[in-house]
């Protein structure tokens, strides 16, 4: 296994030339140490000679940019909107298509120059744009090789199978008929996904009966939208583990926590959890081999499921980007996923990623109506006896839907079900 650096610094970003930005900022946004109240914000420079481009403006964007200003470095950011949550933090936003390259070419031309690194948000990306950016110079992590063996779910699940990692069995879906005869040889339910752009749910459907295929591949786009097909895995527990990796090979691998979703969507993280710890090295070995196998740089989400029969670890889906069951690490862990991240696409030794306390719980907060984001009620949750150890994230996102993240919450502690109890009191007040 490769030496997981263990390195426990941190370097205060020297600041100077003092400096007024009218920014797109909504009124009222807040997320952790920073609040907003007028469009004006007030700050110092930050050094010029290392900027981060990162491609997407949402919150993960915002997060990795937050831990960049932490050490000195800035961020680029290229999204689709010009008031995204992490465009409103930087001086350097570029608006475009990130699944797209004709239309995009100037100023993706001008977000690279603006970059020393680039990385992304999510795994939407356009291969030809990444590609785009590496021929102009631009290191970009992870690489568009590795994007091709992660971006299609599919060719993700032979990448994975062809190096003998564990799976569930799967097969891709080109008709009607393909999809009657995966259900006659592995059973029913089955789920059937969208090879590209799925998330939280959104491109996956449950295949209970053979009446059920016709609307769902319409849902999904067939025929213009190509689609898999994956047995359903009776499992005891969802974990995920969270694992940096440099271009070296070096590696920093986070805890294993379970995950509890609602929705398809995670809703609790439960960190560590709670398994034995022959389990845990075995569940950490098959994600780091699965990093390895697409060569990835920077920080990957591992999903895995513990099965009902034998309790054998299957690898679900990576994510090549910092993830939603590794927010917990901000508040729990000697340095976050989003830290290490930047350090890996940098070049930087690895920081630890040992927990600081016994437990921690994230619990994702959902949208729970539509309209314009209000803040009013955080402070019913600030009130709380219970979650006076909260940390509360708001994501700086314009308008809430029924399950939309908008940020999260963690606590911290030694008795996880203290913890869980907090969480979810903080959860039940918010109503963004």
């Amino acid at each position: 296994m490769p030496e997981i650096n263990s390195d426990k610094f941190y370097i205060d970003a020297l600041i100077s030339k003092p400096v007024a930005l009218t920014l797109p900022v909504p009124s009222g946004t807040a997320d952790g140490n920073f609040a907003f109240e007028t469009n004006t914000l007030s700050y110092r420079a930050l050094p010029e000679n290392i900027t981060i481009g990162i491609l997407g403006g949402g919150q993960l964007a915002r997060m990795s940019s937050l831990a960049a200003f932490r050490l000195g470095v800035q961020t680029a950011i290229f999204s689709e909107s010009p008031a995204s949550p992490a465009g409103m933090l930087t001086p350097h936003n570029f608006t475009g298509d990130l699944d797209s390259l004709e239309s995009n070419r100037e100023p993706l031309k001008k977000f690279a120059e603006a970059s020393t690194v680039i990385t992304l948000e999510n795994e939407f990306v356009a291969i030809e744009v990444l590609e785009f950016l590496e021929s102009h110079g631009k290191k970009v992590f992870p690489t568009s090789q590795t994007m091709r063996l992660v971006r299609d779910k599919l060719i993700q699940k032979e990448t994975l199978k062809s190096r003998g990692l564990a799976v569930a069995p799967f097969a891709a879906m080109d008709s009607k008929a393909s999809a009657l005869l995966f259900g006659k040889q592995f059973g029913y339910p089955f789920l059937l996904k969208a090879r590209c752009n799925g998330y939280d749910g959104y491109g996956n459907r449950t295949i209970r009966r053979e009446s059920d295929l016709d609307a769902a591949m319409t849902q999904l786009g067939f025929p213009k939208r190509e689609l898999m097909a994956e047995a359903f895995v009776g499992f005891t527990m969802e974990l995920a583990t969270m694992i940096t990796r440099n271009e070296k090979g070096n590696v920093a691998l986070y805890p294993v926590v379970e995950t509890l979703q609602q929705n398809h969507i995670c809703k609790t993280v439960k960190a560590p959890a709670r398994i034995d710890d022959e389990t845990g090295e075995a569940a950490s070995r098959l994600a780091l081999q699965a990093i390895e196998a697409i060569d990835g740089v920077g920080i990957f989400g591992v999903e895995l499921f513990l099965t009902r029969q034998g309790g054998d670890l299957l690898i679900n889906e990576l994510a090549p980007r910092p993830h939603n069951s590794g927010h917990y690490t901000i508040e729990a862990c000697t340095t976050s996923q989003f830290e290490n991240h930047v350090r890996a696409v940098l070049g930087w030794p690895l920081g630890s990623p040992e927990m600081t306390s016994p437990a921690a719980v994230m619990v994702n907060l959902l949208g729970k109506r539509s309209g314009k984001i209000s803040l009013e009620t955080l402070k019913d949750a600030m009130r709380l006896p219970e979650s006076a150890e909260a940390r509360i994230h708001i994501y700086g996102k314009a308008e809430s839907r029924a399950g939309r993240k908008l940020g999260h919450v963690t606590v911290t502690g030694s008795d996880m079900e203290k913890c869980l109890r907090a969480a979810a009191a903080a959860d039940e007040k918010i109503i963004l």
